[in-house]
């Protein structure tokens, strides 16, 4: 019998659901560690941080700590002495000079300063030391009595108080006097129990070293306001210490609870910024690199903030490239277009006139050869001139134009040089009204001669020309040029704005117009943030009695 092993596979995953796998975990990767988030971190974290630091630095709390706990220990020192001054004073040789029992005061020392955990010492009048509640017995047999700490409890507590330990013991300490215990104590070794035995009390805070500060309280023992002794009562700063660790503990966590809350808002404030972002970027880089149209520029303009406001700035810059780039596009295929006639005409006249002995075809192919010159010259000149406007327009500052004296000025020009022929131009200007926009005069000057030329073209040789400027009603200026010509087809009245586009007069000779001026005329209007438009003026039968161009400009203000 013949055994058989059967494998289970797992269809493999697309190739590019693993590409793109590694690239989400990188782009989080970059999200969360990107130069933004860090900088927002820093700035955002700083203020709980300088907050948690300065916990450590509690002086104030700390010194009323110690003024608690050294008012805590002058009421237990109090008690002690009053109990002793009642139970522990007997008569001496004199009636009316007491002593204290040294064998009556030693026991209850000891057990009142057992019931208050303290360590108290007894002084009589003369400051010998007449009971130490840490001491078992008298002179060289006395035995030291050191209280144990109470074992420490496993826990992340325990652990805790122990790293908060090492680190306090870096902290800069206030300068103490140091504890300094003598093999034979007396009253005058601490200068709290000598102010007690003088009838009042006294109180000092000691460095211990390894124990941290040890506070001690010396008060009088009386009888009949009578003086016999001292007691002076000790403490560590183990609750003073507990005190601020819970206070520093508590900061902490809420210090802890801040950071993560922090952090978290900050990367997702960051992701909220840099994710857009980069998607801005790529798209930009992408339309830097890439061929064709198929790349656009995401739209975030809905988030209504700064990055939406980026994002449909973007997309506008990249659209008006774009038409630019179809502009200019357009225009060399246009060009290219108007120059190939001329040259080819130039070529054949060329070619032709080696071939031809006649004279007098030389001399017509001569003169066609000087019309395509001429013609070559015209069409560089206004090419030249239309690739150069644009940004000139861009560049230049604008400044107030008084279209009035303008106009004015350009058509006495027209009347005194002689080069409206035997036209007359009438011109209708407001009376005292300069009627300033704001514009380029010399790019204004070309837009108003452009039209007065096309007028002069296309109007009969006793015709009129009609120039008339008024203020508009919504704070605008419109300049009306008006001919007796043959009028302008009407599917054509916006096809004359077109490069190299010529509605030729009857009878003029071909390649005398560009075919630019118009179109140059139009983008200027358009720069200056006007309009311009043409239509015919209808005479008495219907028919149109000429052409009529518009020009409306905004005003100054």
């Amino acid at each position: 019998m013949e055994s058989v092993t059967v494998t289970a596979t797992t269809p493999p995953r697309p190739a590019a659901e693993d590409e793109a796998r590694p690239a989400r975990r990188g782009r989080r990767f970059r999200t969360l560690f990107s130069p933004l988030t860090r900088r927002l971190l820093a700035v955002n974290l700083l203020a709980p941080v300088v907050l948690v630091v300065g916990v450590f630095f509690l002086d104030d709390y700390r010194d009323e700590l110690i003024a608690a706990e050294t008012a805590a220990l002058r009421i237990h020192g109090e008690m002690m002495a009053a109990a002793l001054g009642e139970g522990a004073v007997v008569e001496g040789e004199d009636p009316a000079d007491p002593i204290l029992s040294e064998d009556e005061a030693r026991p209850m020392l000891r057990r009142l300063a057992e019931q208050a955990n303290l360590r108290a010492r007894l002084f009589d009048r003369e400051g010998r030391l007449l009971a130490d509640s840490l001491r078992l017995g008298d002179g060289g047999g006395a035995i030291q009595i050191e209280p144990l700490p109470p074992p420490e409890r496993p826990g992340f507590r325990n652990t805790l108080r122990g790293y908060y330990d090492r680190a306090v013991n870096w902290l800069p300490e206030r300068d103490h006097p140091p504890l300094i215990e003598p093999a034979n104590p007396s009253a005058s070794d601490w200068a709290e129990a000598t102010a007690a035995l003088d009838g009042g009390w006294g109180a000092a805070v000691r460095s211990n070293p390894g124990h941290g500060l040890t506070f001690s309280v010396a008060v009088p023992v009386q009888r009949y306001k009578q003086v016999v002794g001292a007691v002076m009562v000790s403490a560590g700063d183990h609750a003073v210490a507990a005190s601020l660790f819970a206070v520093r503990l508590a900061v902490l966590q809420v210090f802890l609870l801040a950071l993560a809350v922090t952090i978290s808002l900050t990367i997702y404030l960051a992701g909220t910024i840099t994710r857009p972002v980069r998607r801005l970027a790529a798209a930009a880089d992408q339309v830097r690199r890439g061929h064709g149209r198929h790349h656009h520029i995401p739209d975030l303009s809905r988030r209504g903030d700064e990055i939406g406001e980026l994002s449909a700035a973007l997309r506008d810059m990249t659209a008006a490239l774009w038409r630019r780039m179809d502009a200019i596009e357009s225009f060399a295929a246009d060009v290219s277009h108007e120059l190939k006639n001329p040259l080819t005409s130039l070529r054949s006249a060329v070619e032709t006139i080696a071939r031809v002995k006649d004279q007098h075809q030389q001399a017509r192919l001569l003169a066609i050869i000087q019309e395509d010159v001429g013609r070559l010259d015209r069409l560089i000149s206004d090419i030249s001139d239309a690739s150069r406007l644009d940004a000139e327009l861009s560049r230049a500052e604008t400044g107030p134009v008084r279209l009035g004296p303008l106009i004015e000025g350009l058509v006495e020009v027209y009347r005194s040089t002689g080069v409206a022929g035997g036209l007359s131009i009438t011109l209708d200007l407001p009376p005292g009204d300069p009627l300033e926009v704001p514009g380029l005069e010399g790019r204004l000057v070309q837009v108003f001669r452009n039209l007065l030329a096309n007028a002069i073209s296309f109007s009969p040789p006793d015709g009129t020309i009609h120039v008339a400027a008024r203020r508009g009603p919504d704070d605008t200026v419109t300049v009306s040029i008006e001919d007796d010509g043959p009028g302008i087809p009407d599917n054509k009245l916006e096809a004359i704005f077109e490069r190299f586009y010529s509605e030729r007069p009857r009878g003029e000779k071909f390649g005398t117009h560009s075919g630019l001026g118009l179109s140059i005329s139009k983008q200027i209007v358009d720069a200056h943030g006007g309009a311009i438009r043409a239509e015919n003026r209808p005479g008495p039968d219907g028919e149109p009695a000429g052409a009529r161009f518009l020009v409306v400009l905004p005003m100054v203000g």
